[in-house]
């Protein structure tokens, strides 16, 4: 509704109109938002239409994304406002048509009588009006916009919007598996409001209406469920989907259906059928291959594996063509090249196994112009960069009518247009193309060149990209999301100059080109660099020059072409970028190869033969071998293969009945090797099947196994005999079953394991033969052999013979029985007879069993014949006798024996020389008499004798080693290599690395009788070490010995103070400089007697004339562990001088030192830890300030030190000295073994736990003690352990039932430790542990009672609790706040009255006062905490509050 008022009052009006119009907008909005989500609710969607300024009619669906404001200003015709309108509720006039499904009564009801009143309210009349009328019309509208405000802020509470939320999954669907054609129910449970609708998806939306047959769908009170009758394809991860006007939620579950598999539990049978056959074909050709494969049963729907084959599986390609039609494999490969020749395997893969077929495919050359070679093949492309790429290739197998001279390579640039890459021909099957163009693609052709002309181009390569090989890597990897953060800086405008590259080398070195390779340098500024090649063709000069002046080249390799063949060569590389050329790299330099073969041929079939040859040892990057072929008796050599080969080569498309010989050579990338020698001539005849075994018998048998043996056939058809086929059957009776075969693979040994048999039944066997022709006639089966546990123990052994024979020995070797029955072969014995006794003279040459297959035996007579045999044992015992060898006469035969030599050069070697060999002999060494076959760690050399040198000589060449000559008359010898090898191996280091001696060692005698040992070196280092030997045993200096090194002049000395009757033998300087060893020595026998009289008449003579030392300064350790440094002196007068110094410093009589040095007698002593007790003059007690400092201990790192004592008068003078600094060690370990005399181990009891205690006579904080109980024990709060005075003690606090047991004390854990042991039981010591805990727990302080657990308080009320206390004696009192001490003041009042009650008043509490508070009492025996919570509390707010809630 609308109404005019006068013109004179519309600016007045239009203000009250701006006002209300901002009130109402907001009115609007509310409502507009209402209706949106109210209409939401509602399954249709709403049209509504909007009345623009033109007038026109917009019809818009509801809800709107966005919407303009609604204006209520009422204009006239003028445009011009005239009043206002007050809205009536759209939402009511819209949709009073509409059923409002979702609406509860309440909200209708208070709706509906809202909208009453906003009627009446709003019911505007018009009229004209006086000012004071209109004025107070003014004050009523104002009125009435509060009273629309609260009516709004009611309405806002009461919006559905603010009710509404998400969908929220309150059940998630669960994830099943479930077998094909089943039902199954996905149930979810969904929150939100307006009520969401739900949708399911499986990779589409399933529409269960479009599909009532498959799915149904049901929601009942927010459960929804989905039910789905399921086939195979039904197997998915299911999306349940919820959406309302709030958003959208979403769940998934995985439904697994498993399908019943048609080929479950069927055992396929396949045949290849209509095989194909060796092929034959020319280049440019089609050719196809295929076969019939048919598999038993048929399955529907069941595919087999059908997989191509040479060499590696093939794919197709542009060249090669496979299909499969159900039945028939096919394989066409169109356009044939000489790449294509090769053995092609058809595989067909099923359930149960697999099956193939094989041929070989010829692929032979046309070429247009007779005499030119054939192309070449398989070109390949090789590290490739920015503007180089290796091209290789294969050489052909026909060079023409004349050798290859070399070859052409021609790159495609643009389509169809090929360019010559080098214009003379390379010889080298690698070529380097340079030049390339960044970031184009290439592919490249190889032409080959003779006398004749030039070949058809090859095959073309695979294309590749000139790029640098971190971009292609870049290119073909996974781009890694960004993490870093690009950094801006400011280069030097004149740039970086790059640095020398590093690691320049030859990758390639041909006649023709030289290719080098490097690494790019670490310093190259941000830009790229490029790079200068330098070579110099004069060594030893400096004389360089630049190989690429106009042109430097981006990659990292470069090929150096027209280089003068056999002339030697250096080359380096130098950086240059912008900012000049950098330093040049280390230049570096060049090599080549060269082959032998022999080829063998045998007969296959009446159009083939099989060749096959030793493979070459020296030929470097083989790529394989061409086989030609020559009818004898004429010079045509034709090809065998087209496309090189590594192995055994059956060659085809012969003629029957000729006689054919065959060469090989070998082919690198350097070229042909030459031919090989021609192979014996052979026969191209069919080769037939061998003979049928024979002799088919029971081995052994057990339970559930047998072991049959059979014998060889004795025609193996012109062919090796490749392998044997087992075939058995069961017999009841007279009833025989079906024959089956025993083994799929061929056997190389003529006997077989028949197992997994059953007992108590009968088999029969029979054998099969098989060479390259085929199989042979089965064997005649065996007799019915039942399977039943044999009491036969072993077979005999086999082989008996004798090496070595002697007068008093001889070596008896054999070989293993063919079969160890049940259990392996654990043991061997030996016997011996004479030839000329009975069967009683047999006896046993060894008692236990020798698990070697030879034996040594020795204590023979000279002349005598003797016989022996050999009997094996496994786990059921000893087995029958071999065959008897022998006689065999003791007697030596003329021949000399092993011996071991160290060359000069170090080298050690064993010799066996032999002067009666005749035409074929040979050595033959053994190890352990097993035929040496591995060359790594001995060379053998024969000539005229046989010398075999160790390379490597180490502890795993022990062993005895022995060496046959063939062709005689049982030549042999044998070395036993035991420990003895270190001692040859000191002898090979030193021939290696020797020490040049000035003077060998020499002796002299001094005065005092004393005797110097002496040599001097001619060179050495500083790294030089002497180690002094006496009789093979290491001395080292001491009280008898007085070594000295002086590097300075080379000179080694060792002095002694006398020769005794123990010091004769061999004196020894052993030296190790490095690497070089050195040994020099003197022997002290003989005329040792003389020399020790004249050093003892010296000895006598000087001590007779001066003051000497009769026992020099040492160290011992009392009982008390006091250290003392003792000497004994003689020859002494009053005026003899006896001066004591520590480190070269004198100690004065006025020194402390000096009290600690005594003299009685002739003995002199040093007590180091002596200590002088200062006393008090006038016996007072010492001040504060003069507290005496605590006794310090018995020895220490101070006093280590270097100890000197001379004696001198007119007569003469001695000298004695103790180096403390390095006895130190020693002398503690003295101490500690006398400290370690402690007492056994006590237990005392105290109120918290028991203490383990041992005494000991004195303490050393340095003295190690340990403590163990099952288990070393670590410390802890309730476990701890120390030292009190010379107590040593082990607490245990609040024992419990564990800690019983035995407990043991080590002291100092040397060799002279003290160990002491305490089985702690639980009787006394527990006992009185509980007794003073009990105790003290009584007179523990404690909190009796008297304090709430929580005090709630109204704010401004007075507080005052006690809480009574206990404890003996009177513990003391404190109060604690949130853990903090409080103190008595005008806030808080604390009292402790009789020892008994303890007391807070808190005068008008405040909320500050909540919190946690504690009455704390402690004592000597304990602390106790009473806790208790204040919470302080305001009526009114909390009033308030309460009627917030509401």
């Amino acid at each position: 509704m609308s109404g005019s008022v006068q013109v004179t009052q519309q600016l007045y009006q239009q203000l009250e109109t701006q006002q209300l119009h901002e009130q109402l907008e907001k009115q609007q909005h509310f409502e507009s938002s209402y209706y949106l989500s109210s209409r939401s609710s509602v399954s249709k969607q709403v049209k509504t239409s909007v009345k623009t300024e033109k007038g026109q009619e917009v019809v818009k669906l509801s809800p709107l994304p966005k919407r303009a404001k609604r204006t209520y200003l009422a204009m006239d015709k003028d445009k011009e406002v005239i009043g206002y309108v007050i809205p009536v509720f759209r939402a009511l006039m819209e949709t009073q048509d509409e059923e409002y499904t979702e609406e509860g009564i309440h909200y209708v009801a208070m709706r509906n009588l809202f909208v009453r009143e906003a009627r009446e309210a709003l019911e505007v009349r018009v009229e004209k009006k006086t000012r004071e009328k209109h004025v107070r019309e003014s004050a009523v509208r104002l009125q009435m916009g509060r009273t629309m405000e609260e009516w709004t802020e009611f309405r806002r509470k009461m919006n559905p919007d603010r009710l509404t939320h998400p969908p929220e999954f309150i059940v998630k669907p669960r994830g099943q598996t479930v077998w094909e054609g089943k039902t199954v129910r996905l149930h979810c449970t969904v929150a939100g409001w307006p009520k969401p609708r739900i949708a399911y998806k499986n990779n589409v939306l399933i529409n269960a209406k479009a599909h009532p047959e498959k799915y149904t769908a049901e929601s009942i009170y927010n459960m929804h469920s989905l039910e789905i009758k399921c086939d195979f394809l039904d197997t998915a991860q299911y999306h349940v989907s919820a959406l309302n006007v709030k958003g959208e939620a979403s769940s998934t579950a995985t439904l697994v259906v498993k399908g019943f598999c048609p080929e479950h539990g069927v055992t396929f049978q396949t045949a290849i059928i209509d095989q194909f056959d060796v092929a034959f074909g020319r280049e440019g050709e089609t050719l196809s291959l295929g076969c019939t494969v048919i598999i038993y049963p048929t399955v529907k729907k069941y595919q087999p594996q059908v997989v191509w084959y040479r060499n590696v599986p093939l794919k197709p390609s542009k060249w090669v063509h496979t299909h499969w039609s159900g039945e028939r494999a096919i394989l066409t490969l169109t356009h044939l090249n000489k790449e294509d020749e090769g053995m092609y395997t058809l595989r067909v893969n099923t359930k149960s196994g697999f099956d193939t077929h094989s041929a070989y495919v010829f692929v032979r050359a046309d070429v247009e112009v007779e005499g030119v070679p054939v192309a070449p093949l398989d070109v390949r492309c090789h590290d490739v960069n920015k503007d180089y790429v290796v091209v290789t290739w294969k050489q052909p197998a026909v060079e023409g009518s004349s050798s290859i001279l070399g070859y052409y390579i021609d790159c495609e640039v643009g389509t169809h247009h090929w360019a010559q890459c080098n214009d003379a021909p390379v010889k080298y099957a690698r070529f380097p193309v340079t030049g390339l163009v960044e970031g184009r693609s290439y592919v490249f052709r190889v032409r080959a060149l003779n006398n004749a002309g030039v070949s058809r181009p090859s095959r073309i390569s695979d294309a590749v990209v000139a790029m640098d090989p971190s971009d292609r890597a870049r290119l073909k990897g996974p781009s890694a999301p960004w993490t870093g953060v690009i950094k801006f800086t400011e280069e030097d405008p004149t740039g970086v100059v790059p640095g020398e590259p590093t690691d320049v080398i030859v990758t390639e070195a041909t006649k023709s080109y030289v290719v080098l390779a490097w690494k790019p340098p670490v310093q190259r500024g941000h830009e790229g660099v490029m790079y200068y090649i330098e070579k110099q063709c004069i060594s030893g000069t400096d004389l360089w020059q630049r190989v690429n002046t106009n042109m430097p080249v981006k990659s990292p390799r470069f090929a150096l072409f027209d280089l003068a063949e056999g002339k030697s060569y250096s080359f380096r590389v130098r950086c240059c970028n912008s900012a000049g050329v950098g330093e040049a790299s280390e230049s570096t330099g060049e090599i080549i190869v060269g082959d032998k073969l022999c080829p063998v041929a045998t007969r296959n079939t009446d159009t083939s033969v099989v060749v096959f040859w030793g493979a070459s040892k020296d030929v470097k990057h083989l790529v394989g071998y061409y086989i030609e072929t020559s009818v004898v008796g004429t010079d045509a050599w034709m090809p065998c293969n087209n496309k090189p080969i590594k192995q055994t080569f059956v060659c085809h498309g012969l003629s029957t009945g000729l006689n054919y010989v065959f060469r090989v050579k070998a082919v690198n990338a350097a070229g042909y090797s030459q031919s090989s020698a021609t192979s014996d001539a052979v026969i191209v005849q069919a080769a037939i099947v061998p003979g049928e075994p024979t002799g088919v018998t029971l081995l052994e048998a057990v339970k559930d196994y047998m072991v049959v043996g059979w014998t060889a056939p004795e025609k193996n058809g012109g062919a090796d005999i490749r392998g044997y086929f087992v075939d058995y059957r069961s017999v009841k009776g007279n009833v025989f079953g079906k024959w089956h075969e025993m083994n799929l693979k061929a056997l190389t040994t003529t006997s077989y394991k028949a197992e997994n048999l059953k007992e108590n039944v009968f088999y029969q066997f029979r054998v099969r033969a098989t060479n390259m022709a085929g199989l042979s006639k089965a064997s005649l089966p065996s007799q019915a052999l039942e399977c039943k546990e044999w009491t036969i123990t072993v077979p005999p052994p086999v082989g008996l013979h004798v090496q070595e024979v002697r007068d008093t020995s001889l070596v008896v070797l054999w070989e293993a029985p063919m079969f160890s029955g049940r259990s392996p072969v654990n043991g061997y014995y030996l016997d011996i007879k004479e030839a000329s006794a009975g069967e009683e003279g047999w006896k046993a040459v060894h008692e236990k069993t020798n698990k070697s297959k030879f034996m040594k035996v020795t204590g023979l007579k000279a002349g005598t014949s003797y016989v022996f045999r050999v009997r094996a044992q496994n786990l059921v015992g000893v087995g029958k006798s071999s065959a008897v060898l022998g006689p065999i006469l003791a007697q030596t035969r003329p021949t000399k024996e092993i011996y071991v030599d160290v060359d000069d050069e170090g080298m050690i070697s064993m010799v066996f020389e032999c002067s009666e060999m005749s035409a074929g002999s040979e050595f033959v060494w053994y190890k352990n008499y097993q035929e040496i076959t591995d060359t790594s760690r001995l060379n053998i050399v024969s000539k005229g004798g046989s010398k075999a040198t160790f390379n490597s000589p180490s502890l795993d060449d022990l062993g005895t080693f022995s060496c046959v000559v063939t062709n005689t008359d049982g030549i042999s010898s044998s070395y036993t290599l035991t420990e003895e090898l270190m001692r040859l191996l000191d002898i090979s280091h030193e021939h290696k690395f020797p020490i040049p001696f000035k003077n060998e060692m020499a002796m002299e005698l001094l005065e005092k009788g004393r005797v110097r040992f002496w040599t001097q070196l001619e060179k050495f280092t500083s790294a030089c070490q002497v180690e002094y030997v006496f009789n093979d045993v290491i001395i080292e200096e001491g009280k008898k010995y007085t070594m000295k090194f002086d590097k300075s002049t080379g000179i080694i000395e060792m002095f002694m103070d006398s020769l005794e009757v123990t010091d004769e033998g061999t004196f020894t300087f052993n030296l190790v400089d490095g690497k070089a060893k050195g040994t020099t020595s003197l022997v002290l026998i003989g005329d040792f007697r003389e020399l020790q009289k004249k050093s003892e008449f010296e000895r006598a003579e000087w001590v007779r004339k001066q003051p000497h030392f009769v026992e020099y300064l040492d160290f011992t350790v009392t009982q008390e562990c006091d250290v003392l440094l003792k000497c004994t002196i003689g020859n002494i007068r009053p005026e003899t001088e006896i001066i004591w110094s520590k480190d070269s410093i004198e100690i004065a009589e006025d020194d402390e030192d000096a009290k600690k040095i005594e003299k009685k007698d002739c003995k002199l002593t040093f007590n180091i830890g002596k200590q002088e007790k200062k006393k008090e003059k006038g016996g007072k007690k010492p001040s504060a300030k003069n507290i005496p400092l605590p006794p310090r201990p018995k020895i220490s790192k101070q006093d280590a030190g270097f100890y000197e004592v001379f004696l001198r008068d007119d007569r003469g003078r001695d000298k004695s000295t103790f180096n403390l600094t390095d006895a130190y060690q020693a002398v503690m370990n003295e101490v500690f073994r006398v400290i370690s005399s402690s007492s056994e181990i006590k237990v005392v009891s105290t109120e918290s736990g028991i203490v383990l205690y041992s005494m000991v006579t004195y303490y050393d904080e340095n003295l190690p003690v340990g403590w163990l109980h099952d288990a070393k024990i670590a410390a802890s709060e309730r476990v701890k352990s120390g030292v009190t005075g010379e107590q040593l003690w082990l607490k245990i606090n609040e024992p419990t039932e564990k800690d019983k047991g035995k407990y043991t004390m080590n002291i100092f854990e040397g060799n002279n430790g003290a160990k002491r042991v305490l089985e702690l039981t639980w009787d006394e010591a527990f006992e009185e542990f509980q007794r003073l805990a009990a105790a003290i727990a009584e007179r523990r302080a404690r909190v009796i009672g008297g304090l709430p657990d929580v005090v709630a308080i109204q704010e401004g009320k007075s507080l005052n609790l006690t809480g009574n206390v206990w404890g003996e004696p009177q513990p003391e009192v404190s109060w604690t706040k949130n853990e903090k001490e409080l103190t008595s003041g005008d806030r808080y009042k604390l009292k402790f009255e009789q020892g008994k009650f303890a007391s807070i008043t808190i005068a008008a509490v405040t909320t500050a006062d909540s919190g946690k508070y504690a009455l704390v009492v402690k004592n000597k025996y304990g602390t106790e905490a009473g806790e208790f919570t204040v919470s302080v509390y305001n009526p009114e707010e909390e009033e308030s509050k309460e009627e917030k809630k509401d």
